[in-house]
């Protein structure tokens, strides 16, 4: 599994349906907007780095009002609980 964080400035009247476009393509997990230097951050789960490499150059980058992009690709997670738990209702 490759994990990356899509950090994007995007024009501001085009924010929340930026947003929505890109929870619409498949691998992007989750859309954050946030403070700082960028204006939304997408997480993206895929397979292979293959399909992160067609997710940005193909889908990300044809979304008219994305204004730029930087590509961050996790090598290790780290948290204080196991996130994969938190999915696993019911199954004993």
């Amino acid at each position: 599994m490759v994990t990356a964080f899509i950090l994007m400035n995007v024009e501001r009247q085009r924010l929340k349906s930026i947003a929505d476009d890109l929870l619409a393509i498949d691998g992007i997990a989750e859309v954050y907007s946030v403070a700082g230097p960028f204006d939304l951050v997408a997480v993206v789960r895929v397979k292979e780095h293959e399909q992160l490499s067609d997710l940005v150059t193909e889908h990300i980058g044809a979304l008219d009002g994305i204004e730029g992009t930087e590509t961050l690709i996790a090598f290790r997670s780290f948290a204080k609980k196991d996130l994969g738990l938190l999915w696993d209702i019911g199954n004993d």
